[in-house]
Formats: structure tokens, sequence, C-alpha cells
């Protein structure tokens, strides 16, 4: 069973509520460019909107992952959740560059390896980026979603469990095993590519079972 550590995943990752909550202006494609992998996006079956999100980057500035998105872009704000947030039909496909344990760029520690458990994390973790129950009191949003956001870590750490399905998935015209789970949020699946990237996916309001990914031939178009 592949599973990756809290340190490792959290140090990899963009902060749930900092992730994917950068502001449009503030993505820029240069830190796409700088990656030494190749990114996914949905493939050329997918006609609507595509985004930008935002990388993550090692303590030596190597790119290590990032997002890109599709469709409507989901809000964050407390006054857009609701009916109107039911009705936003989105994807993000998060693309993390295979690795296996290895030195900091500093030499003063380790890095963990980057497994599909690496990928499932950073998808559950986006997803909970754009969740907050119109209930929730303002003042416990952290709390709740630090619950969450441990919830999502254990679930990817187990990608055997109860709470995962399979399903297949064309990955540059190829079928791809992925685990896939569903939620109250929306979904989540996970998988890898023969590219030496792993990918994970998230989104709401639209089916995971009509997706098909593909390395993405110029990223300057999502900006």
């Amino acid at each position: 069973m592949e599973t990756t550590s809290r340190v490792g995943a959290q140090g990899a990752a963009p902060g749930a509520r900092s992730a994917e909550g950068v502001p449009k202006a503030r993505r820029t494609v240069d830190g796409y460019l700088r990656a030494p992998f190749p990114w996914y996006g949905l493939d050329e079956a997918f006609t609507g909107p595509r985004w930008l999100m935002q990388v993550g980057t090692s303590a030596d500035g190597t790119v290590q992952h990032g997002s890109t998105g599709h469709g409507d872009e989901p809000a964050i704000r407390p006054e857009a959740i609701g009916a109107p947030a039911e009705r936003e039909r989105f994807a993000v496909v998060v693309t993390v560059a295979a690795s296996p344990v290895r030195r900091s760029g500093d030499g003063t520690g380790v890095l963990d390896a980057t497994t599909v458990s690496s990928a499932a994390w950073l998808a559950g973790s986006g997803l909970l980026a754009y969740t907050w129950p119109p209930q929730l009191d303002h003042t416990l949003r952290d709390d709740w979603l630090d619950q969450q956001t441990e919830a999502a870590f254990v679930l990817a750490d187990d990608l055997s469990g109860r709470d995962w399905t399979t399903l297949s998935l064309p990955v540059d015209g190829v079928p791809m095993p992925f685990h896939y789970r569903e939620s109250e949020f929306g979904w989540v699946l996970a998988g890898t590519t023969r590219a030496g990237v792993h990918l994970g996916a998230y989104g709401r309001g639209m089916s995971a079972y009509g997706l098909g990914f593909a390395v993405v031939q110029d990223i300057a178009a999502y900006a």
C-alpha cells in the first residue's frame, strides 16, 4: 500500500486555505514554465473555460506540483455558498511530479517520495478549499477545515480502503485506472500516467466518469 507522510504531504502542498484561493490577477504562467515535468489538463473533449491555479515548490524553488482549472471558477466567499455554489461546474486537475525519497536541495533533510496517494491528498485538500457549509459560523471555519483536511489525509493514505472505488479514464488516449470517491462536497480521484507524473483531480457539478486527461501542449493558453 502506498503511503504519504503527513509532514511530507503538507510541506509539498499549498495549504487548503490558500491553495487555490489566489486572486486571478496573481496567477501567472511563470511557475508552470519552470516545471521539469509535463502538465496535465482535461483533454480536447472539454471545450469550456480553462484557467491557471497555483504551483507548489520545494524549499529550493523546484516546482513539484500544480493545478489547472476547467469550467466555472469556484467561489470561496461565504456569501457565495449555498444555492449559487451548487450550480458551479468545475474540474481541477492536479499534476504531481513522481519522485523517490531524496535529499532536500539544501542538504538539511529528506523529502518523502511522491505517490498516487500524494495526488489524492492534494486533490482532497484542494476540494475542501472551496467548501464551506452555509450553516457554519465564520469563526468555526478553521476548526472545521482542520478536521476535514485531516480526514482527507487519512483517506488518501488508504487508497485500497472501502471509501474508494476504481474507474478507468483515458490519459493521453490510453485507458488508465483511477481511485475515485464521492462526498457531499464533490468528487476526488487519483491515478498515474506513463509520463512520470501522478494525477489528482477534484470537482463538482461535472461528472468524473466522462472525463479524459491529456498533456497540456501550451500552458500559456490557460493564463
